[in-house]
Order: C-alpha cells, then sequence, then structure tokens
C-alpha cells in the first residue's frame, strides 16, 4: 500500500509541467538578470566549485553507470570542463565585447558593430557515453552567452542523471537553470515547447525527431551526431606511437563508446599484418591477457547495445574475421577490444556506427585508394584521421576528405583543443560548439549601424533621375573611378 502511494504522488512531468518550466525561466530571463557579467561569472565559478567538491561522487557515479575508469572519468570529463569554464571566465569579458564592423561609402558618416545577444530560454538533450561532460560543457557556453537553461541528461546514465541534476540544484542558480530528468515521456514533453534553441547530442534517428520538433516553432538547433570515423594509416610511420594513439582514441575512450572514436581502419595489404600485430603487442601491453580483468575499461553501458554489438559480431561472414580479442562476458556487459581483418564492406559492422569496441581492418592496394573508400561509404563522419609522413598525402586529405574534423597523426585529441570548433557536417552533425564557438552557439551576432543627422544625401529621394541613380549605383559598388564618372556626367548635364 505504501509504494502504491509513493507511485501515485510522483510527480508526472508533462507537456504542462514543461510549459511551467519555460514559462518560469522565460520570467526569469526578460528580467534581464541572466545577460549581466556578474552572474554569468557567479555561475561559471559554482560550476567549477562544484566540480571541486563533488569530484569522487562524480567519479563514482560514472563508474555505477558505464564502470568507467578513474583516470578516464577525471581527465576526460571533470578535467575537460574544468577548462571550459577556466577559458570561459578568462576570455567572456572579450567575449562579450561588440565587434567593430567597417561601413562604406553608402552611409558615411557612420560606424557600425556587431553585438552578441543571449538567445534566451535554451535546451540541451545529453548523451550517455559522457554523462558529465556531453551535459555541461554546452552550458558553460549556454551560461558564458548569457541565457536561461532547460538541461534533459541521460536516462541511460542513471546515477550520473541524478547526480547532475541534485548537483545543478545545490550550486548554480535555479531560476535560470533547470535539470529534467526522464525517458522519452519527458523529452517529448520539453520538445513541444518553443526554445530559442536546442542543442542535442546522440544519434540520427532521435535528431531527425528534435529537428521536426524544433521545426514547429522555427528554432534553430545544434546536432551532435556521430558516424563511421575512418582511420587510414599509411607505411614508413613508427607504428608503435601510431597503435598506441589508435588504441587510446578508441578503447581508451569509453571502451570505444565515444562519437569521435575510431570506427574502422583502412591500410594496404602489405602493411596489415604487421599493422595486427602491433595493436596485438600493445593492447596485451595495455589491457593483460585477459582483458576482461582489466579496471582500465569501461563496460557496455546496456543489454540493448550489447546484444547490437554482439549481432554484428557474430554476423557469419564477419566472426571468421577476428583476428585478436572477442571475448564477451554477457553478465558483466563487457566486450573485448576486438579486431577483425578484411571484413566484407557489405557487412552490418561496416553499414553502421560501431560504438564500441569493435575495430575492423579493411585493406587497399594503395594507400591513396582510402579516399575512394571512404566517400563510397555515402557518409561525412564526425572525425577522420590519417597517420603518415607523406605530405603530399596529408594535402589530399585534407583537401578531399570532408568530415566535422580531421587529425593527422593522433586521435580524438582535437576535442581538447577550444580553439577548433567541435561538430559534425551532414549525418554527423550541424553546428559547432567548444570555446567561443559554444559562446556563438548560444548568442544572436546583432548587427547594429549609427549614424547621425549629418551627410544627409538627396540622392536617395523623390523624384528619382537618371543622374540619381548612376550615382547611386557606382556608391553601391564602391567603385570610385564610377563615382567621378558619375559626378562628372552630373556636373557635365
Amino acid at each position: 500500500m505504501l509504494m502504491e502511494n509513493k507511485a501515485e504522488n510522483k510527480a508526472v512531468f508533462d507537456a504542462e509541467s514543461a510549459k511551467e518550466v519555460v514559462k518560469e525561466l522565460r520570467d526569469s530571463f526578460v528580467t534581464g538578470k541572466t545577460k549581466s557579467h556578474r552572474w554569468r561569472v557567479t555561475q561559471l565559478k559554482a560550476m567549477l566549485k562544484m566540480l571541486d567538491e563533488n569530484e569522487p561522487q562524480i567519479v563514482a557515479a560514472l563508474r555505477d553507470d558505464l564502470s568507467k575508469p578513474e583516470f578516464e572519468s577525471s581527465l576526460y570529463e571533470i578535467q575537460m570542463l574544468k577548462n571550459s569554464c577556466r577559458l570561459a571566465l578568462k576570455e567572456m569579458n572579450h567575449w562579450m565585447m561588440p565587434e567593430k564592423a567597417k561601413t562604406s561609402l553608402t552611409t558615411f558618416p557612420s560606424s557600425a558593430e556587431i553585438v552578441s545577444e543571449p538567445l534566451g530560454v535554451v535546451l540541451v538533450i545529453s548523451a550517455w557515453n559522457y554523462p558529465f561532460l556531453l551535459s555541461l560543457d554546452p552550458v558553460v557556453g549556454a551560461i558564458s552567452a548569457g541565457n536561461a537553461i532547460v538541461l534533459k541528461p541521460s536516462e541511460m546514465a542513471p546515477a550520473s542523471s541524478s547526480l547532475i541534476a541534485k548537483l545543478v540544484a545545490d550550486y548554480l542558480d535555479s531560476s535560470c537553470i533547470k535539470v529534467v530528468e526522464g525517458a522519452v515521456p519527458e523529452t517529448s514533453a520539453l520538445l513541444e515547447q518553443k526554445w530559442d534553441k536546442i542543442l542535442y547530442t546522440g544519434n540520427g534517428r532521435v535528431a531527425r525527431i528534435v529537428m521536426a520538433a524544433a521545426a514547429k516553432h522555427l528554432t534553430p538547433v545544434v546536432l551532435e551526431l556521430g558516424g563511421k570515423s575512418p582511420v587510414i594509416v599509411d607505411s614508413n610511420i613508427n607504428l608503435k606511437v601510431a597503435t598506441r594513439r589508435i588504441i587510446a582514441g578508441k578503447w581508451g575512450c569509453n571502451n570505444g563508446q565515444a562519437c569521435i572514436s575510431p570506427d574502422y581502419i583502412i591500410t594496404t595489404k602489405d602493411y596489415a599484418t604487421k599493422l595486427v600485430d602491433s595493436f596485438k603487442c600493445e593492447l596485451e601491453r595495455f589491457y593483460g591477457k585477459d582483458p576482461l580483468e582489466s579496471k582500465d575499461l569501461s563496460r557496455i553501458v546496456n543489454s540493448n547495445h550489447f546484444d547490437r554489438l554482439s549481432k554484428l559480431m557474430d554476423e557469419e561472414k564477419v566472426s571468421s574475421k577476428i583476428v585478436h580479442g572477442g571475448q564477451r562476458n554477457e553478465k558483466n556487459l563487457q566486450i573485448a577490444p576486438t579486431i577483425f581483418l578484411d571484413v566484407p564492406v557489405n557487412s552490418l559492422i561496416m553499414k553502421e556506427e560501431i560504438f564500441g569496441p569493435l575495430l575492423p581492418i579493411i585493406t587497399v592496394d594503395k594507400v591513396e585508394q582510402s579516399f575512394d573508400l571512404i566517400h563510397s561509404s555515402g557518409g561525412k563522419p564526425l572525425a577522420a584521421y590519417l597517420f603518415t609522413n607523406n605530405k603530399k598525402l596529408k594535402r589530399k586529405f585534407v583537401e578531399t576528405v570532408s568530415a566535422g574534423g580531421l587529425v593527422v597523426n593522433d586521435t580524438a585529441v582535437h576535442l581538447a583543443i577550444h580553439s577548433l570548433p567541435f561538430g559534425g557536417v551532414g549525418e554527423s552533425g550541424m553546428g559547432s560548439y567548444h570555446g567561443k564557438f559554444s559562446f556563438d552557439a548560444f548568442s544572436h551576432k546583432k548587427a547594429v549601424l549609427y549614424r547621425g543627422f549629418a551627410g544627409d544625401a538627396f540622392l536617395r529621394y523623390p523624384p528619382y533621375t537618371p543622374g540619381k541613380l548612376t550615382l547611386l549605383q557606382a556608391l553601391l559598388s564602391g567603385s570610385i573611378v564610377g563615382i567621378i564618372r558619375a559626378l562628372l556626367g552630373w556636373f557635365w548635364a
């Protein structure tokens, strides 16, 4: 009976609830509270304090959700968030300053500037694989731009979601920043509302739902998705370093459950055996002879994803291609780092984003053929990687491969460079954030032109004449010679 009463008393978050949340935030926003530099600084400092004082709890939540190693939790989630906060605190005053813009003879005398203003009330829908980083990093940008915010963490990382909701309520301004927990019904209720921007991190299927909902209100979106991120491995490189860097970007990033994780490798037939041998050596060095016993590998997030990955591994034309790994523990949701050699390009594992610890190697006769293979996949990945010492190959890689971001001779590290935009293209997403790009993502760039009452040109006013038209055309073209000719023609007329 007590359990029934608890169930009855549990608040239901529906469209009406979402409407109330948005109204409360919009009421706070219109007061101008979030626009002040002081409020933005206060919130970012509070977030830094929140991360400093609760690191053990954050690490524990990530361990509960993903068995994520403390090293990865502290470095790739907490420290990167702190870096985002510190950068915003250091640069925000500069970001907020109006940017001077050039004017022309058309409006002489005049001055112009571009003013960054907050968009209003924004929605951030986060992913489960990096539940703290991917939830709060966009929030740093939204705060620094002066917005009111609703954050919807992923229900697939319940311990992290619950902790985020508690910490945000305890440390940040609850009149302007709110967390809504839940699953599909709660997300659907939020998407029914009118937002001034939505940032969604996740998969393409849900992204289409988000975009369709946003279209009803003409709400702009940032979509951070994924795709099959390729790694091209040339010969005549430092193979040991290359292998280690691929391992770090693949299994060292949440055991492959990362949007920028290497999805497959392309190398030459002649080099493939050396590459596989190097992987075997380094993987054993990092994770031991039985990687399922390693404390440095995350587990698969849930049974659905475990089954999905198992299906990719067990496909008849793929299962025989395993050259390393393949161990599984369904009870503990563990899959060891697994390498496949020469899987068919029409296999399931090559048709969808893997998002897990499986790494196929495709071979070609010449490394230059890798570009055609990437193009034939039909998608534009979130990231693409190349290992080579060949300058010509580097140039061709940058010129021909379309992806959210490119890295030469490493993997995943571009995520840590705040001066670079992070975002996708095509199927891998739209829009970008990180550093000032986060500030810009949640700002409207307002054009402002200042004029006095001097220099009022009679040319723009009726009655219209051929002479006025000729002179105005010359002024608009910016051609000094044209202006002189027009004036001389007017004078001689």
